[in-house]
């Protein structure tokens, strides 16, 4: 079967703006997704980079230059997506910087009106249905996007609580404020990430009726809270959207990689421990 072909679009920053120590607000203009279909509140998308010591730069076609270029071919970085509106074409990304480390954190912290980017996408999987009683959402920086489309969109009568990991209490950035939602911040204050994150959300008194589970962020939190949840929770899978975004230690390209395997593994442990077999993925937009 030959390769699944992916669709390159364009983005033009008009504003950008300082969140918090850790986090930049870029607001792009991309008429290519004009009508797009976001039926999610976790859409991401691929950013496309010329990697470090590359012979090319923005704009480019990814495959003509990973081609002529095998030594230096383009890199992808993911992201979530705060919000678009698709009758203009306006997208919004946070990005989370540790200053000059990373592309993608850099590139953001650089940008300016009139700056240009190449991105896949969107893909995303998963959005806050009718039939829960309550929502449990939990994630560090780089799930924050996707919590906070997803408190927008929390159906009328379910209540909903937020766990958000940041660097200190001076890290906080705006949180949709709605009836019925409540927000807790989570502060790492020089622990390692998922720390805090993990032990707040053990220490949690899971409520009564049905509760969704939404925890994403770094792969050692997520291999600590998918056994509390699955194991000693007993937690359906078909509840709970949980995920490693990253892992420490290795850029998106090791992760990716090693990723599969990295749940296999926690698949397995957790069904010999005696949680449910994992259902089959379903397919995620591209």
């Amino acid at each position: 079967m030959p390769p699944r072909q992916r669709t390159l679009r364009r983005a033009t920053v008009t504003s950008t703006e300082r969140l918090s120590p850790q986090l930049i607000r870029l607001t792009l203009d991309s008429p290519d997704l004009i009508g797009a279909e976001l039926p999610f509140t976790d859409h991401y998308v691929k950013l496309v980079f010329a990697p470090e010591g590359a012979p090319y730069s923005w704009p480019f076609d990814p495959e003509q230059e990973k081609a002529a270029h095998p030594e230096h071919p383009p890199v992808t970085r993911t992201y979530s997506v705060r919000s678009l509106d698709a009758t203009t074409g306006e997208l919004v990304i946070d990005f989370v910087v540790h200053g000059d480390e990373g592309l993608a954190g850099p590139w953001a912290a650089n940008a300016a009106a009139g700056d240009e980017i190449g991105f896949f996408g969107p893909g995303g999987a998963w959005a806050p249905q009718p039939g829960y009683d309550h929502f449990i959402l939990a994630g560090d920086e780089a799930a924050a996007p996707a919590i906070c489309a997803a408190l927008e969109h929390i159906p009328d009568g379910t209540r909903a609580s937020a766990y958000l990991e940041i660097a200190d209490p001076s890290a906080t950035f705006p949180v949709p404020a709605r009836e019925n939602v409540e927000v807790f911040w989570v502060p790492r204050s020089g622990a390692a990430y998922g720390v805090e994150l993990a032990r707040a959300v053990r220490d949690l008194d899971v409520p009564e009726g049905r509760v969704g589970w939404f925890v994403h962020g770094v792969a050692g939190m997520i291999k600590e809270l998918r056994r509390h949840l699955f194991v000693e929770l007993g937690v359906p899978r078909a509840d709970a959207s949980i995920s490693g975004y990253w892992r420490a230690g290795m850029n998106e390209d090791g992760w990716q990689s090693s990723k599969h395997d990295f749940v296999a593994e926690m698949d397995s442990s957790e069904v010999a421990a005696g949680a449910e077999p994992s259902p089959e993925k379903r397919p995620k937009r591209a």
